[in-house]
């Protein structure tokens, strides 16, 4: 069985407060895009049919319970700390399943704001629950993948939500940027979490984002923010330049997804994809239609 894990981003964050746990609360909204991993579920082995025509298979992990291929971008973690086999031990915790034979192309960069390992863990476990008829309600699968990250519940139902609390708490929202066109650079630069919340100071917006998000996106511009920008652009001066690049391209609104460090555009009209990549030397960058 063949899945399409996919990446989301933020539309505006805000940090609220800093929890007793140390933790801390925060406001925004996920919406999901439509750049995607490929991940391939098997009970046989074979060829797998995600990897793309002149890809190749850069890494095998061989387990007594599964064997795990991978190419595309590398994966740097020990297979038993990749989300796809943290979800698998998640739930042989409560069924028998065979060996399982495991390929994944991955697409999506990690450590970017974009929850593509988020993803991949929502998308392994809603398909050994189709492909073993576990039974598990939307409901069961964001309970259960939820222990495996705040956001990984997102992708469970995959569409628009408000999230609040650490980012695991979802209402639903009517939101819609369909024949946007969505630049996506990553530049390649890491920022720990730990650095991204250094310069935080958490505080309650004036107006919620998704009173902003109900306005046309021509006006997100200076109202729609991202609260972890200002301390990553003094650390990273390159990541605010990415989006100062975006605007003065032409993009209505651009903003960096969640703790960075990837930096999206919306344009009304497509951008031509040399030029882009062009523009953003040495960084991962991708052009999409939401």
């Amino acid at each position: 069985m063949i899945c399409l894990p996919n990446a989301k981003i933020n539309l505006g964050l805000n940090v609220t407060e800093r929890r007793p746990d140390g933790y801390h609360n925060l406001e925004t909204i996920f919406y999901p895009i439509p750049i995607c991993d490929a991940l391939q579920v098997e009970t046989d082995a074979g060829i797998p049919s995600v990897i793309p025509p002149g890809g190749y298979i850069t890494h095998v992990n061989d387990e007594p319970d599964y064997m795990l291929s991978t190419s595309g971008i590398g994966i740097d973690c020990p297979p038993e700390k990749n989300l796809v086999i943290k979800t698998l031990r998640a739930l042989q915790q409560s069924f028998a399943l065979p060996r399982l034979y495991i390929y994944m192309y991955k697409k999506i960069p990690s450590g970017a704001g974009l929850g593509g390992g988020s993803s991949d863990a929502a998308f392994m476990m809603k398909t050994l629950n189709a492909m073993f008829s576990l039974g598990l309600s939307e409901e069961e699968l964001e309970r259960r993948v939820a222990v495996l990250g705040a956001d990984c519940a997102f992708f469970v139902r995959n569409r628009p939500v408000f999230a609040t609390g650490i980012g695991n708490i979802f209402s639903p929202l009517e939101l819609s940027l369909a024949g946007w066109h969505l630049v996506l650079v990553k530049p390649d630069i890491f920022v720990s979490t730990k650095e991204a919340y250094s310069c935080i100071r958490p505080h309650h917006p004036a107006t919620s984002v998704t009173d902003i998000v109900r306005r046309p996106v021509e006006e997100w511009r200076g109202l729609l923010t991202n609260d972890f920008e200002e301390g990553i652009f003094a650390l990273h001066p390159a990541i605010a330049g990415i989006k100062e690049q975006l605007y003065a391209r032409g993009a209505t609104y651009a903003s960096m997804s969640g703790s960075g460090s990837s930096v999206f555009g919306l344009f009304r009209q497509r951008q031509d994809e040399a030029e882009m990549q062009a523009l953003f030397p040495g960084c991962f960058c991708r052009q999409m239609t939401l």
